[in-house]
């Protein structure tokens, strides 16, 4: 392509990693994998806190792995030194870890956040914080949160009450919270540009030129079909910088929060 503003661009993918199902699972085939597959065949340098970069002279610097959150098992809210010493080795354990994803959030051109409102992450807020304080964009993925198979075990307990109150108590202690349409917290309406919300990835169209394997993404997708999908807005992204929506001359007007450096223009005095 003749115009690609993806081309040397670096962006950072912020999302949960120590209350997902599987750190595994989410390291091997989570949703990091792909869209960075997409943004690399554009040319980004991609930030994945999965696959952090290397530190010149500090080897293994911020190294995280599946088994990173294991170091909170020392935790304790007791009074005493020996306690106090436990949570100091808990906050210096991932003092690391912060430190070097928040400075490739520093270092990114924009943010891409994937938030579902059923997995907690305070990283994730943190990180989409920075980055609009700095105001560069962050693509904020919020999907459709639901759970078929609450419903089915709802109906299959139909004829039993006990199991029925059972059910119910299980799901306030939770708590699980559908939330169908994917509205994101009210905190993040006013903070994310309004054009930069999006209610799934849009992972079909794209499965067969990336060669990936089916997850269980496809079928959250597959039954709840993003209405407004982020990857073809990526790969619009390419050719054409986006405009949002300015409420006071109630038009669309030029992002200037997309500043993408063309650093290859610049020409020696």
């Amino acid at each position: 392509m003749s115009t690609n503003h993806l081309k040397g661009a670096r962006v950072y993918l912020s999302g949960p990693m120590d209350f997902v199902a599987s750190r595994a699972v989410e390291k091997k085939l989570g949703w990091r994998n792909r869209v960075g597959d997409v943004l690399r065949f554009f040319g980004s340098t991609v930030f994945d806190p999965w696959f952090k970069p290397g530190v010149r002279g500090l080897h293994e610097y911020g190294l995280e792995d599946v088994h990173s959150i294991d170091a909170r098992e020392k935790w304790t809210f007791e009074a005493g030194e020996d306690c106090d010493q436990a949570r100091a080795h808990c906050a210096n354990n991932f003092w690391q870890t912060l430190h070097i994803d928040l400075r490739m959030v520093d270092t990114s051109d924009f943010t891409i956040a994937y938030v579902p409102t059923n997995i907690y992450s305070v990283g994730t807020v943190h990180e989409i914080v920075l980055a609009r304080q700095q105001l560069k964009p962050v693509l904020f993925v919020s999907p459709p949160v639901t759970f078929p198979s609450l419903d089915k075990l709802r109906e299959h307990l139909k004829d039993d009450t006990e199991g029925l109150q059972l059910l119910d108590s299980l799901a306030r202690e939770v708590p699980i919270k559908p939330n169908p349409k994917g509205i994101p917290s009210l905190w993040y309406m006013p903070l994310i540009s309004g054009s930069c919300f999006f209610d799934g990835f849009g992972f079909e169209p794209y499965r067969e030129r990336f060669g990936w394997e089916r997850i269980p993404l496809d079928d959250l997708e597959q039954r709840h079909p993003p209405q407004n999908p982020l990857l073809p807005y990526i790969e619009k992204l390419a050719t054409a910088i986006p405009e949002r929506w300015d409420d006071k001359l109630k038009r669309r007007v030029p992002d200037d929060d997309w500043l993408l450096w063309d650093l290859d223009s610049q020409s020696a005095d």
